[in-house]
């Protein structure tokens, strides 16, 4: 096989660089040839301006070779800058002091004793008067090209960041007439001599006045990338007044050096106040490193991203279950291409079909399972009420059975705020699952034995763009121009980002397993501290809660959707009341009454206290449940139902309920106090 020969730049571009030191050797040393007899004339006026050439040339070569220690040859004038500046200083007092020993060895009198101070002042005067100009004439040549205003909001460190990329991109068609900060007492001065027009809290007054002196800017600019939540909101909520679309800066990494200035829009997650919780990773991997680990469900939204952060673990095998083929041959392409070391299988199997999964379990015997799959769209399960309860609970029961039999040391099952005082047959399946769940965690904790398999359930809300829920749903609507259609004025709901939602749900599972002894340090052995008060609510059939912080209004959120696309609610996207549909409720709740809040010692971790469940009386309905729904009669099977989760409220009929709309309000002061 002939060798390939490397690739050779093209010989112009090779010697442009060349060129350009060339050009600013001519420059500067024109400069200083100039700047020699200049000086000489100011230290001493009398004895005018005529010289001989060699003292222009000494000028000239005594700043060149002065130059080259502060790399002056290869200063970049459009980007001149402080350091620049100090470059051309170091080098102008230099240049002065070899210039002035120069005269002293040949003889020649100085014009005064303080001529060196004053050509080396004159020097700096003049080079770095020659950038500036170029930088200005620079900026100038910019009024050509078509222009928009905006306004920044945020940090002012941030602020002066986005400036000076702006000022080095002399095409990116922005420019910046104002500032909003977020400190205070800043109104009334300026960055780059741009002013702090006032504070992010007054903005709606202060676009109302740029809008009376006919000055509104075209773009809110968004410079802080952690200014999210309320305030973002209240910025999205002022410029859609006046027809202002807000857009975010680019990261501080994307901004240096600045080839192109992009703005960007406001995403959908930023409106969630929510900090970031700080994650127990070395934990994490203490749990899932060399590990066998199955996921079911792992096509789905939580179960895709569960294998994404347990891959990043690097577990000595990942199971990939789920019955869809195509969405597991999505993850499994997506997992060849971020993690191709992790060996992995794909399984395609239904959860409920016990033989198979059975024999799943025999063939991979995972050490740790992930239970993720379920049906939860609450609708398509109303209108589906055998196949529901056959998957969310007798599935949940065949996995945890199977986990179990084959010596699974810990099963994580996803649960839902829907289980909470339900009203949908989807909520009261998942709560069934939880007690089913609970039983077994209950038994294996009592029993002593270390090698019993710890289960631990883990509840929470919608997570944000997840199959089916509202924001994909709301972002097709807008794509063909609207109506966005919300079920009711008052329906609210709990919202997380999926991998944040995933993320805790691994601390969970981190936290539940030490409870068992079973996540240790690899080297030395031993098991990590643990809250004596955690393994007390666990033994007794406590769940894990993640903190969804507070819930959002749905109508909210929509408007929100349609001012981050840039239109106005109302006026440019319509939006419809369509009604609750059967089994919603208008709040959903993480708690029930009798499951007070505990805080763990991780963040972002509640424990709801547990209610007491009997092992053999949840197995002996589950079983009723399977029989009658394998039969085809739903009847039965929800009446069974109702019996096992008695503060299931049916709502078949979609209607508007009276909520307790302050049950989250006074369970959050509970764990407050």
């Amino acid at each position: 096989m002939v060798p390939q020969r490397p690739e050779v730049a093209p010989r112009s571009t090779r010697l442009r660089p060349m060129n350009r030191i060339l050009v600013n050797v001519l420059l500067d040393g024109s400069v200083a040839a100039i700047a020699a007899p200049l000086a000489r004339w100011l230290a001493a006026p009398r004895d005018g301006l005529l010289h001989p050439l060699w003292f222009l040339a000494g000028g000239a070569i005594t700043l060149i070779v002065s130059g080259v220690p502060f790399r002056m040859p290869q200063q970049y004038w459009r980007f001149s800058g402080i350091s620049d500046l100090l470059g051309i200083a170091g080098a102008s007092a230099a240049s002065a002091a070899l210039f002035t020993l120069g005269l002293l060895a040949t003889g020649y009198p100085l014009p005064s004793p303080t001529f060196p101070v004053i050509y080396a002042v004159t020097l700096v005067v003049l080079l770095g008067g020659l950038r500036t100009a170029y930088r200005l004439t620079n900026g100038l040549n910019r009024r050509g090209v078509v222009q928009r205003k905006v306004v920044l909001v945020g940090a002012d460190q941030v602020a002066d960041i986005f400036l000076r990329a702006i000022d080095r991109n002399p095409a990116s068609g922005v420019r910046v007439t104002g500032l909003i900060g977020q400190g205070t007492h800043q109104a009334g001065r300026r960055i780059h001599n741009v002013p702090i027009l006032g504070h992010v809290t007054d903005i709606a007054a202060l676009l109302d006045g740029m809008a009376r002196r006919n000055a509104l800017p075209e773009n809110l600019v968004i410079t802080d990338p952690n200014f999210r939540g309320e305030g973002l909101g209240r910025v999205l909520s002022a410029a859609e007044t006046h027809g202002i679309q807000v857009m975010r800066a680019p990261v501080l990494t994307t901004l240096t050096p600045a080839e192109r200035v992009e703005l960007r829009p406001v995403a959908i997650e930023d409106l969630l106040n929510r900090p970031q919780v700080p994650l127990d990773r070395a934990g994490m991997e203490r749990l899932i490193r060399d590990q066998v680990v199955l996921v079911t469900g792992a096509g789905g939204t939580i179960g895709s991203e569960l294998v994404r952060q347990i891959a990043g673990f690097r577990p000595e095998h990942l199971i990939l279950l789920d019955h869809g083929e195509f969405a597991l041959w999505q993850i499994d392409v997506e997992l060849g291409e971020m993690a191709p070391d992790v060996p992995r299988s794909v399984v395609v199997a239904d959860i409920r079909d016990i033989e198979r999964i059975d024999g799943v379990f025999a063939l991979y015997r995972p050490a740790l399972v992930f239970h993720a799959a379920a049906l939860k769209h609450v609708p398509i399960v109303e209108q589906n009420p055998c196949e529901g309860l056959l998957t969310n609970i007798v599935g949940t029961r065949v996995v945890a059975d199977a986990a179990k039999r084959h010596a699974a040391r810990a099963m994580v099952v996803i649960s839902t705020d829907k289980a909470v005082n339900p009203s949908s047959l989807m909520g009261a399946s998942k709560r069934a699952a939880e007690m089913y769940c609970q039983a077994l965690d209950i038994a294996a904790r009592s029993s002593g034995r270390a090698d019993e398999m710890r289960c631990v359930t883990v509840r929470f809300g919608n997570v944000l763009g997840s199959t089916g829920s509202v924001v994909p749903l709301f972002r097709r609507q807008l794509e063909r121009g609207g109506p966005l259609t919300v079920t009711h004025p008052e329906m609210r709901r709990y919202f997380m980002t999926v991998p944040e939602a995933v993320g805790l749900v691994l601390q969970a599972s981190v936290r539940g397993a030490d409870a068992a002894g079973f996540v240790r340090d690899r080297v030395s052995g031993v098991e990590p501290e643990r809250s004596a008060g955690t393994d007390a609510l666990l033994r007794d059939g406590g769940i894990f809660v993640l903190d969804m912080g507070e819930p959002v209004k749905i109508v909210d959120l929509a408007r929100q959707m349609i001012r981050l696309a840039g239109l106005r609610p109302d006026e440019d996207v319509a939006i419809r009341f369509t009604g609750l549909r059967p089994g919603e409720k208008l709040f959903e709740e993480l708690f029930h009454g009798r499951e007070a809040p505990v805080p763990t010692d991780a963040p972002g971790l509640l424990i709801a206290t547990p209610r007491v469940v009997d092992q053999a009386e949840v197995g002996g309905v589950v079983d009723r449940i399977a029989v009658l729904a394998h039969a085809g009669n739903a009847a039965g099977a929800i009446a069974a139902l109702k019996a096992l989760v008695p503060e299931f409220d049916h709502n078949a009929t979609g209607e508007v309920r009276s909520p307790s709309v302050t049950d989250a309000a006074q369970d959050r002061e509970k764990l407050v106090s």
